[in-house]
């Protein structure tokens, strides 16, 4: 995602003289393209994100598009205040980028793991989030922000990403991309996690459970609309976000589902359980590790789905016993309610 970032940031910036990029002294190997080729819109200010970030929100007050670059939490979380105060205050034209959201910088430690990034950011007033899940979301996301007036949170992967899209047609700010219909639930995605998403909806072909799938690239503004329309047509909305579940994400489909009058979908979350990722390791590990690697997000949707149809749906539960779940046995909860629980004879 990043190569594709400076590359689609040098063809912007060639045709407008007023685009920098600022730099907290890192990235130089991606970065070395762009500052090759325009060296007078490129700045390094050292280890030294806050005066990053009031330096870029004084160029924007004069008329320049200001990106800037650094890895995980040091361009947000760092100079918090800063992005507060002196860009989104302003409605300065700065373009916040994160190289490495989620478990990207794994090996190094929770210092560098972002998972409270996007919570953060979009409690922000005046602040547009973004988190392509692929290259092409990418390549669009950051035009779109460019284009956009006021400040901007782009959070990216670092390489090796996955190109899912062909091609993006109409890529807008707040909306989100169907990639299929399905039947009886959708998964959202935000963010590079989106590839475990694809896997898992090759999964759950085996059991003969076909998912809607949706991506979204913006997460503030959320897309209302497509919200709006899944929970009146399935029964079951799982959102994906290598990200805290609280406050990111899966928060926002749950504060527009939470408004929503009638009869509606539930929602299951999946993401980082409130917790800091204390164990360090690969991505694809760090992953595994806290449940939203593709196998966990296939084990979760199947036990929500039979948690489903232990409200009465006896059809359903044929359904699910036929594609190789076994019924293990069935209890009361506590609130009163009858529950099945299956194991899934295919893997157990």
């Amino acid at each position: 995602m990043r190569d594709t970032f400076v590359k689609t940031l040098i063809d912007i910036a060639k045709q407008d003289k007023n685009v920098y990029l600022i730099t907290g002294d890192l990235g130089f190997g991606v970065l070395k393209p762009f500052w090759e080729q325009l060296p007078d819109q490129f700045i390094n200010a050292g280890i030294a994100e806050q005066n990053m970030t009031s330096f870029a929100a004084g160029l924007a007050l004069q008329g320049k598009t200001v990106f800037t670059y650094s890895i995980g939490n040091f361009p947000t979380l760092r100079c918090l205040e800063q992005i507060r105060n002196d860009c989104a205050y302003h409605n300065a034209n700065v373009k916040i980028v994160c190289v490495g959201g989620g478990f990207v910088y794994g090996p190094l430690g929770m210092s560098h793991h972002a998972t409270e990034d996007l919570a953060i950011m979009r409690a922000l007033p005046s602040v547009t989030v973004l988190a392509p899940g692929d290259l092409v979301e990418t390549a669009c996301a950051t035009r779109a922000i460019y284009e956009h007036q006021g400040t901007c949170y782009l959070r990216l992967g670092r390489g090796g990403e996955k190109r899912i899209h062909k091609k993006i047609d109409d890529f807008q700010i707040g909306k989100a991309i169907k990639i299929k219909n399905g039947e009886k639930l959708a998964i959202f995605s935000t963010g590079a996690i989106f590839d475990e998403v694809v896997d898992v909806i090759q999964s759950m072909e085996e059991y003969s459970i076909n998912p809607a799938l949706y991506t979204f690239p913006t997460v503030k503004p959320i897309d209302r609309v497509a919200i709006k329309e899944c929970a009146e047509q399935y029964d079951l909305i799982v959102t994906v976000e290598e990200h805290n579940i609280i406050g990111g994400f899966g928060s926002a489909v749950s504060e527009i589902l939470a408004e929503l009058g009638g009869t509606r979908a539930r929602i299951l979350r999946i993401g980082l359980d409130d917790k800091y990722s204390s164990i360090v390791g690969s991505q694809k590990y760090l992953r595994d590790v806290y449940g939203m690697s593709a196998r966990w997000i296939v084990k979760k949707i199947k036990e929500a789905l039979v948690e489903l149809d232990s409200d009465g749906n006896d059809g359903a539960n044929r359904f699910y016993q036929k594609n190789g779940f076994v019924l293990e046995h069935t209890y009361i909860t506590t609130e009163g309610r009858k529950m099945n629980e299956y194991s899934d004879s295919k893997n157990d």
